[in-house]
């Protein structure tokens, strides 16, 4: 029998409340972990503004290999060296959901039985961090795990964290897990408990449309999306119609907006 996650951090911190059930899931064995290729990981995901990241190691809550924005962004004047001091820059109206968008991942790994392909999935949402303003803007949090070890546990993972104040204020209150490098996996979460949920889409769109809403987010052009697809550009192009009409967005600038805010980004 698993024994119970229990976090080694010197300086606890509030999600290790929702970690500590779900020892099937994170590893709390210290191990010396490799820094994983952040260049081919930052390729999987899309930031839309000033971003930085930085790893995880599970097993005790330390960060390390940051990217140098995160000084300039939030006006620190050293490396954050605990998780701690990362989530002491959430609002603290936002921890609650920070929370719950946790336990929500969780529960949908263990409903897909995710440990086979945990480093396939990207899980993501929003929350407001202080800023070197002094005040709190949305920032767009997306997860990737790096390492595992041979029982599928999480071991490390790579937190990204953009800036998408200029984009929206709006908070969505929703959490995707999304399939990388191949994968098709797109669950998407909505926390009920909020009474700011009301903004939602009164459609769905396809799989294959949240795929060119994605690559549009990234700024790539119809030619691009058509390779990493394999579809023609003309198809692209009817799809990226399609979207904007569907969406009533008048360009894709507003569509990205709408998209944050609707909760498929």
């Amino acid at each position: 029998m698993d024994k119970k996650f229990i976090t080694q951090a010197k300086k606890p911190h509030p999600l290790t409340k929702v970690w500590n059930n779900y020892p099937e899931l994170l590893q709390n064995e210290k191990t010396m972990l490799s820094v994983p290729s952040v260049e081919r990981i930052i390729g999987e995901v899309f930031a839309p503004g000033k971003f930085y990241h930085y790893v995880i190691n599970f097993a005790d809550s330390t960060i390390y290999n940051h990217h140098e924005d995160i000084l300039k962004i939030h006006g620190l004047s050293k490396y954050p060296v605990h998780l701690k001091e990362i989530i002491d820059l959430i609002h603290p109206d936002d921890l609650e959901f920070v929370m719950e968008a946790e336990r929500m991942c969780m529960d949908k790994m263990k409903e897909i039985g995710a440990n086979d392909y945990l480093h396939e999935l990207k899980f993501s949402y929003c929350f407001r961090m202080k800023t070197s303003k002094g005040n709190y803007e949305l920032f767009h949090h997306q997860s990737l795990h790096t390492f595992k070890d041979e029982y599928g546990k999480a071991l490390q993972a790579i937190n990204i964290h953009t800036n998408i104040e200029h984009i929206t204020h709006q908070n969505s209150y929703t959490v995707l897990i999304s399939g990388i490098n191949g994968r098709e996996d797109f669950h998407q979460m909505q926390w009920l408990k909020h009474d700011k949920v009301s903004q939602t889409a009164l459609f769905t769109f396809t799989k294959r449309e949240v795929e060119i809403i994605t690559y549009i987010a990234k700024g790539y052009s119809a030619g691009k999306v058509s390779d990493f697809l394999n579809i023609s550009e003309e198809t692209v192009r009817t799809h990226r119609k399609n979207i904007l009409r569907k969406s009533s967005c008048k360009n894709c600038s507003e569509l990205i907006k709408m998209a944050f805010e609707w909760g498929y980004l």
